[in-house]
């Protein structure tokens, strides 16, 4: 299917025309915990959900840096609506190692929509012509919109040992659980999904270790260095742009009460004249800064090994998962900052900072973006032990 490709510049442009479409309907969506329908078409009309879609099938297939691009501007509107698109972003490109018949079946579906995990939270076992699974999925962010979910099972052959499996079911053969009521990312739509006795043919299930080194099956995706990455960089690249923009976004609107706000019960007749806002504006700024090198050089990094085609050292793989934790703990403290900032009439629900701020304390403790978690993982490697897990 031959299509015309948008630029960087008009794709990054067609998201920042979103913000405020994104802002109008972000109190709807976390009132209702999903974001709102006019959204998904917005997003869809700008070509968000074709970002990762192969070439061959209508798709932008961009790279890295576009993703966060076009995720800094989205995540400026909404920090909810940009982490549903990145969501889709990663099981989408997941999808395209499967084989090519799969993909045929997923992308007939203009403008797909794929959301997922990596919990292994549920049980399959082999039958004639597949698996059967069994479990609970959570945390699965845009379900409500999805057609697809990429699911993780653990596999128990007959003989050897147990593995994580990576498996594609379509959204109508599961139960949605809606569970999502949370303080943080509440219109992302989070809920939980679950398979009874699911059927999922052979060639929708594949080996989850194969995929996280970055073996794919498909014939006609093998020569894209897009889906040429490992699992976890390009997931952590598709990411790092929502939370940057999230910074941004604290920042614009700070600035924006800025010369109409005084400093109650002191002579700041102007919060923009006092010196510690100036203070606070230059630090939060700097750090804002310094997450946007870590998401760059996350990106560059993916997209200038997968270009070369050259193998991945652990060492650059752990730097990944650590440059994610950077963006965010930059970007949370930065946002914090202009939290305190903000004074007591920051506290009301129609005040975004305050929103910003919950968004970003849930990123925080997502498992694989969790700042702590991160870091300890590329000391460890730096220090000549090997990871203590599958996911780098």
């Amino acid at each position: 299917m031959a299509t015309t490709i948008p630029t960087r510049e008009e794709l990054v442009r067609k998201a920042s025309d979103l913000v405020p479409l994104l802002r109008k309907h972000a109190s709807w969506a976390e009132e209702n915990r999903r974001l709102h329908d006019e959204t998904i078409e917005a997003l869809a009309d700008a070509g968000v959900f074709r970002l990762r879609r192969p070439k061959h099938f209508g798709g932008y297939e961009v790279d890295n840096r576009t993703l966060v691009d076009v995720g800094t501007e989205l995540g400026q509107g909404c920090g909810s609506t940009s982490w549903v698109a990145s969501v889709y972003w990663i099981p989408t490109w997941m999808t395209c190692q499967f084989p090519d018949e799969v993909q045929d079946e997923v992308f007939a579906t203009p403008d797909v929509r794929v959301c997922g995990t990596l919990s292994p939270s549920g049980m399959a076992a082999p039958v004639d012509g597949g698996v059967v699974v069994n479990g609970k999925w959570g945390f699965i962010s845009g379900a409500h919109h999805a057609h697809w979910q990429e699911i993780i099972a653990i596999l128990v052959p007959p003989d050897g040992e147990p593995y994580p499996i990576m498996a594609l079911v379509p959204m109508s053969d599961l139960l949605v659980v809606d569970d999502w009521d949370t303080s943080g990312l509440r219109a992302t739509g989070s809920v939980s999904t679950v398979a009874k006795d699911l059927f999922v043919p052979q060639e929708r299930v594949l080996p989850l270790p194969a995929v996280l080194a970055g073996q794919g099956v498909s014939k006609r995706n093998a020569g894209s260095p897009v889906y040429s990455a490992p699992l976890l960089p390009a997931a952590a690249a598709a990411s790092v742009g929502t939370i940057v923009g999230m910074a941004r976004g604290a920042r614009e609107l700070f600035l924006k009460r800025l010369p109409d706000r005084k400093i109650t019960y002191t002579g700041y007749e102007s919060q923009r004249e006092a010196p510690i806002t100036h203070h606070q504006v230059a630090e939060a700024t700097m750090k804002i800064d310094e997450a946007e090198f870590h998401a760059q050089r996350l990106a560059t990094l993916v997209d200038t090994k997968s270009a070369e085609g050259t193998e991945w050292k652990l060492e650059e793989r752990a730097r990944s998962r650590a440059d994610v934790g950077a963006v965010v703990r930059l970007a949370k403290e930065a946002i914090d900052i202009l939290a305190t900032a903000s004074g007591g009439s920051s506290i009301y629900k129609g005040i975004p900072i305050q929103r910003i701020n919950r968004d970003i304390q849930a990123v925080n403790l997502h498992a694989l973006m969790h700042p702590n978690t991160n870091i300890e993982l590329y000391g460890r490697v730096l220090c000549g032990l090997e990871p203590n897990t599958l996911y780098i």
